[in-house]
């Protein structure tokens, strides 16, 4: 499968990267923003910019994107 912009080297902001970390982990938004300290809100928002920066279509493509970034 070929992921979108992979190896591009996107501007991911630190809080994006820190939300892209913890859904690698399977967590959802809400144990995610537990995890944060933000609001729910707050994680859907930066996953939302994520799969438009990256072309992502869904969480699952990102976190392979996100990997495969590493």
């Amino acid at each position: 499968m070929s992921l979108p912009h992979q190896g591009s080297g996107l501007a991911i902001t630190p809080a994006e990267r820190r939300v892209l970390q913890e859904l690698e982990l399977g967590l959802s938004n809400k144990t995610i923003a537990a995890a944060l300290i933000v609001s729910p809100r707050t994680v859907e928002s930066h996953l939302s910019s994520l799969l438009a920066k990256t072309g992502c279509q869904n969480r699952t493509q990102l976190v392979l994107w996100a990997l495969a970034e590493r």
